[in-house]
């Protein structure tokens, strides 16, 4: 069996590790490379960093953030953010990222996972879906959760796949900075449905919301930001309690 992951996560904002409740009320953290590397050396399987505004504000993730991140740390690590064509994939590759995260591009312009996908392989897609439950239908947004868009959960998630994503993370807006626990019935109906890895994101407040993803969720990594940016969870003791609770992870 595959170990699940445990995977930080670091929004950035204007060069700087930033959390908000609800995708709102930003507060500033500490460096993105600092934070990276601390939790590489805690025993993070993986990192995502994700540049929250750049879609909004009309940004590109600067390479030379990318570089330094991988000069720093020796664990796998994601970026996205304002990748709205195949160039800027290509130079987050290419500076050092080992996967890239698409999302409000790819709502607009579905094709550009299928030619992500055949340019650099589907191993190195992630495709991020934020959604919110509204009156019992997951409604897809966009945007860094700004702008709702026509598309539900579970039927884009499908497609993406069929276009190529290697990986979908799915945060759910509604416990997104709560730490009441991720959307674990969600999370199990995408993992039985889909045939690639499905990524938690949203809710974590406990080691028991982390044992709930996985056991209950179906979930093949759980990606958490507050938890671990303010100490409330050390990665070693989390991953000792997954492990003694019967959960494949890598010590």
């Amino acid at each position: 069996m595959l170990a699940k992951r445990i995977i930080p996560c670091l929004d950035v904002f204007n060069g700087k590790v930033v959390k908000g409740i609800n995708f709102i009320n930003l507060k500033e953290i500490g460096d993105p490379v600092e934070h990276g590397a601390l939790y590489s050396q805690q025993g993070a399987d993986e990192l995502v960093y994700l540049d929250i505004t750049a879609t909004h504000e009309k940004r590109k993730l600067l390479s030379d953030l990318v570089r330094r991140i991988a000069e720093n740390i020796n664990i796998p690590f994601t970026v996205g953010g304002g990748v709205n064509q195949l160039s800027d994939a290509d130079a987050l590759l290419s500076a050092g990222a080992d996967k890239i995260s698409v999302n409000s591009a790819v709502l607009l312009n579905p094709s550009l996972i299928d030619q992500i996908a055949k340019s650099f392989g589907s191993q190195f897609l992630v495709v991020a879906i934020d959604a919110k439950n509204i009156d019992g239908r997951w409604v897809v947004y966009r945007n860094g959760g700004r702008i709702a868009t026509d598309r539900e959960l579970f039927e884009w998630a499908g497609e993406v796949v069929l276009r190529g994503a290697g990986e979908i993370l799915f945060t759910s807006m509604d416990h997104d900075g709560v730490k009441n626990g991720y959307a674990c019935k969600e999370l199990a109906m995408l993992s039985d449905a889909l045939p690639i890895p499905v990524i938690a994101s949203g809710g974590a407040g406990a080691p028991e919301h982390f044992l709930e993803a996985f056991k209950t969720g179906k979930a093949d990594a759980a990606l958490a930001a507050s938890v671990f940016h303010y100490n409330e969870i050390a990665i070693p003791e989390l991953k000792e309690y997954l492990h003694q609770n019967n959960v494949t992870v890598r010590l």
